[in-house]
């Protein structure tokens, strides 16, 4: 049995599946033949990872209708004056947003030569 399937971290749900489809394998191989496993109860555990992996897929999904939400809020602002706090001394600051960026996963506003991220804007103006 390896010890990373039982004590280390994942990380992806196909990634645990396969270390949980190994680790059923050593069990199986190493099972009383008097006392067999549950099979309802493995049944129900390789449902439960299906389900975790689907649920994975979910989240990717929602992830990238977010961003593309946050490009579309954040191409409204373009031309428009902002309020936000600046990134490297959280003072409250103003300017007028020049372009958008998708840097890294995070929709950035540019204001001069500033990134802004849309959880920095505090106002919206004409």
């Amino acid at each position: 049995m390896s010890v990373g399937a039982t004590t280390g971290t994942s990380g992806s749900a196909a990634e645990l599946q396969f270390d949980y489809l190994n680790l059923l394998v050593t069990q199986l191989q190493n099972q009383n033949p008097l006392d067999p496993m549950d099979t309802n109860e493995m049944s129900s555990q390789l449902t439960q990872f299906a389900q975790l992996e689907q649920l994975q897929g979910l989240n990717t999904s929602f992830g990238k209708v977010l961003a593309a939400t946050q490009v579309g809020q954040a191409a409204t602002l373009v031309g428009k004056e902002i309020g936000y706090y600046a990134s490297d001394d959280d003072s409250a600051r103003t300017g007028t947003v020049d372009s958008v960026e998708f840097v890294d996963g995070e929709v950035l506003l540019m204001v001069g030569d500033e990134a802004v991220s849309l959880e920095d804007v505090i106002a919206v103006g004409g």
